[in-house]
């Protein structure tokens, strides 16, 4: 190509390998707008503009393609699926062991109290038809509270590989569901710290902004030991000083990724003088 084609996306490029080409498109740039589809044909990369917007497209379409498998492939988005996934089978898991015990108490088993005795049930040999179909599905549920503990260790193992700040500072569960209600790590790392405090509390929210109730003081975080562990009076104070350490370790664990100890320091310095100002 000659210079007039400097900054064009398709300069010295072979438009029929649509991989090479969507990575130009996708990494490309030009100083200035030009007309690239005349200059694509006035320097013979192809032989008409109908041509051009064809290749155009299905290499636009290759282009979005990669960007969403990139995605969806990346480690924060695949720890979304993981805690959305364990959230699942924690919750079927539970329905299913309350139906085991209601059944296996109408068969005779009256050792079989609550959901939490179902293992016990999936242990027995059973004696008749029904008897064996409950069988099957207590040991489902095992299979189940199984996999979902997999599935938690698969993610305290993952989160602190790209996320060390987060992780170190909320747990890496407690950080899975931080990055899952924001969409991704980067999404996270956006948000203000006020909308991290109240991350997974939107219906209470939403009610709140309607004139129904108060506004909430936390959503998930309330699970953290310093949330939870802090006085009533003062869990509004601690929820606002964890979320507005746990916004800036999002943002240096997406923009930078290396652990900062000093900011771990200053939120157990900051929470420790919340807890005691009724001592």
């Amino acid at each position: 190509m000659d210079a007039d084609g400097d900054g064009a996306w398709f300069d010295g490029l072979d438009l029929t390998n649509e991989e090479v080409a969507a990575r130009s498109i996708a990494r490309g740039e030009a100083a200035s707008p030009r007309d690239w589809p005349a200059l694509a044909v006035e320097t013979g990369v192809v032989t008409d503009e109908a041509t051009y917007y064809r290749r155009l497209q299905a290499i636009a379409i290759a282009a979005a393609r990669e960007a969403v498998s990139r995605y969806e492939g990346a480690d924060d988005r695949q720890v979304v699926h993981a805690v959305n996934t364990m959230d699942d089978l924690d919750r079927t898991a539970n329905e299913l062991a309350e139906r085991v015990a209601e059944w296996a108490g109408s068969l005779g088993h009256d050792d079989i109290a609550g959901p939490g005795d179902v293992a016990r049930l999936a242990d027995r040999e059973p004696a008749g038809m029904l008897a064996e179909r409950l069988h099957d599905v207590a040991q489902t549920v095992v299979r189940m509270r199984e996999d979902r503990n997999t599935l938690a260790s698969t993610i305290e193992r993952t989160v602190p590989e790209f996320a060390p700040n987060l992780s170190e500072m909320a747990g890496p569960i407690l950080s899975a569901r931080l990055i899952a209600l924001a969409g991704d790590l980067e999404r996270l790392a956006k948000l203000p710290s006020g909308t991290v405090q109240v991350l997974g509390a939107e219906d209470a929210l939403f009610a709140h902004l309607e004139g129904h109730a108060p506004s909430p003081k936390h959503g998930v975080i309330f699970t953290h030991e310093y949330v939870r562990g802090t006085p009533p009076a003062h869990r509004g104070s601690a929820a606002r000083a964890l979320a507005g350490k746990l916004s800036i370790a999002a943002r240096i664990d997406h923009y930078s990724g290396d652990y900062r100890p000093e900011i771990h320091a200053a939120l157990d310095e900051r929470i420790a003088r919340i807890q005691e100002r009724d001592a």
